[in-house]
């Protein structure tokens, strides 16, 4: 199994994204700690994880409480011996952010996302940095989506801030690599069977004046596969990335695009 004895923290773990890293990782052998502010949805994916056999443990941890999040990595570390993987999966509500040109925009609904994505994946980045330093291995994930690369409309402060968390991701990788610690972020297309994404489609479709079916389409359309990638997609490659066999993978943006991005 790629993650057999591992140790992994999933932040936003009872989100579509982040619910299914934890069971893909679970899957390939990690004990893996659910953090997030939902104990009841982190439970519940908790319990799922366990009755097929895995090992998960829920926690509310707010990844914007720094002394939460230092408190929660170093429990883990004193109760598993170590913290092997991080990833964080927090997301926000896209209504009011995006939709809206940015002319258009308040300042508070642009500063929102500028204040949370990057600022939560320093938090949490910066405490398993600690940890796995200390170890001198470990990986870091961090994920962001293809706006961040490409010039979309009626984005909002979320482009900003993916960018700004694709930079930060980088900057980790090159203080942390002498270290054995590696930091890879994950860049993917939207994920349409995602209650977020059925949202933010719907948002962008609003303003277009059309159908949400037809603004998937139009998306999966920008993609070189003519469809968009899946939740479990993107969890097969956040475990390859989190595993031993991607060693030589640091300081990298993966491409996870369907080929929206062409790198």
């Amino acid at each position: 199994m790629l993650l057999e004895s591992k140790n992994a923290i999933i932040y936003g773990a009872s989100g579509s994204i982040g619910s299914a890293v934890a069971h893909t990782f679970s899957t390939e052998g990690a004990r893996v700690f659910l953090a997030g502010r939902n104990l009841a949805g982190l439970e519940a994916v908790a319990e799922k994880i366990r009755a097929a056999g895995g090992k998960a443990e829920a926690a509310v941890v707010d990844a914007l409480d720094d002394a939460a999040v230092q408190a929660h990595v170093e429990g883990v570390a004193e109760t598993a011996g170590s913290v092997d993987v991080s990833f964080n999966a927090i997301s926000l509500p896209q209504t009011r952010i995006q939709g809206t040109s940015l002319a258009d925009l308040s300042p508070d609904d642009f500063d929102l996302p500028m204040t949370t994505y990057p600022k939560a994946n320093f938090l949490t980045a910066r405490a398993a940095g600690r940890r796995m330093t200390a170890q001198g291995a470990g990986v870091i994930l961090t994920i962001t989506a293809s706006p961040s690369r490409t010039a979309v409309p009626l984005m909002g402060g979320m482009a900003p801030a993916w960018a700004a968390v694709e930079s930060l991701s980088r900057g980790l990788a090159a203080e942390l690599g002498p270290h054995g610690v590696r930091v890879v972020c994950l860049n993917a297309a939207g994920m349409p069977e995602t209650p977020q994404l059925i949202e933010v489609y719907g948002l962008h479709a609003d303003a277009y004046g059309i159908s949400r079916e037809a603004f998937h389409q139009r998306m999966a359309d920008r993609t070189l596969r003519k469809r968009l990638p899946t939740v479990a997609e993107i969890a097969d490659v956040a475990a390859f990335v989190a595993s031993d066999r991607s060693g030589a993978m640091t300081g990298a943006i993966a491409n996870l695009s369907g080929g929206m991005i062409a790198d």
